[in-house]
């Protein structure tokens, strides 16, 4: 008697690790299948396939993300329609499971937070600064995740100009500066206000941007936003020799930034692989 039941759970073991490696061979046909789709730009039957590997082989982590991109790809930052949210929502979804699962994917951290500053093309300011701040947030648990991540620091800085830059610019077009009016901005008060408001992160942007420009010497975007940055700091500060010695340093920034591009377009391109 106890010989059967040890012969009918041994078979039952032996079931179970067939079908789950059944499932695991079809969940990887269904992933191959699905990037062939993708990369021949049928995304609908790309998620069909990403779909049904999933399904398979729910440990399938890497066709769970190709799942969450093929959803972003379809997704059109600023255009508010029915079909366009429902993806925008389900490529979250996707990542947030792939993030349940391990919460230092990297993939998964960089989507969620290109998807959040994306959203902020649209909408109201209140709405556009939430995104940024949605951004800014999938920014910083990348750098927690790696510390080198010299995209995500650009990243920050990008979101600090973003943030900064409309409401500086819209106070100096209502005093009556001139584009090339250097700053600060004329009109004390309101100069206290901007600077209230936007001079920590104006700041912490360009610590930023310099974090980025350390650990890649040749991030000439980075520097590039360098620039931009002190220019708007310029226009917060309490003097004008202040603001001349921020104009001073954004120049030397764009003049890197310009001489490493011109590096990098010297240099042989390399072939990308077939």
């Amino acid at each position: 008697m106890q010989r059967s039941k040890w012969i009918v759970l041994v078979a039952g073991l032996m079931l179970a690790l067939i079908g789950t490696g059944c499932g695991k061979l079809k969940s990887r046909d269904e992933m191959n299948r699905g990037v062939q789709a993708y990369k021949n730009g049928k995304y609908q039957d790309a998620i069909k396939h990403f779909q049904a590997a999933v399904k398979s082989d729910p440990s399938n982590q890497n066709a769970q993300l190709y799942l969450a991109t093929s959803y972003m790809t379809q997704w059109i930052p600023g255009a508010d329609s029915e079909d366009n949210n429902r993806m925008r929502k389900a490529a979250q979804d996707e990542f947030s499971k792939v993030l349940d699962k391990d919460p230092k994917d990297k993939i998964a951290l960089a989507s969620m937070a290109s998807m959040a500053y994306n959203s902020a093309q649209s909408g109201t300011q209140e709405q556009k600064d939430q995104f940024l701040d949605e951004a800014r947030k999938w920014n910083r648990r990348r750098i927690e995740v790696d510390p080198n991540d010299a995209e995500a620091y650009y990243s920050l800085g990008v979101i600090a100009w973003t943030q900064a830059y409309p409401a500086i610019q819209t106070v100096r077009a209502n005093t009556g500066m001139k584009a090339e009016d250097p700053g600060p901005i004329k009109d004390k008060k309101k100069r206290a206000d901007m600077r209230d408001k936007f001079g920590k992160m104006i700041d912490d942007g360009i610590a930023d941007l310099q974090k980025a420009i350390d650990i890649d010497k040749q991030y000439d975007d980075a520097m590039s936003y360098m620039n931009l940055l002190l220019r708007k700091k310029a226009d917060i500060e309490d003097t004008p020799e202040e603001a001349k010695a921020d104009i001073a340093k954004a120049t030397e920034w764009a003049d890197k930034s310009l001489e490493v591009k011109k590096v990098k377009a010297a240099q042989p391109q390399k072939k990308q692989e077939s």
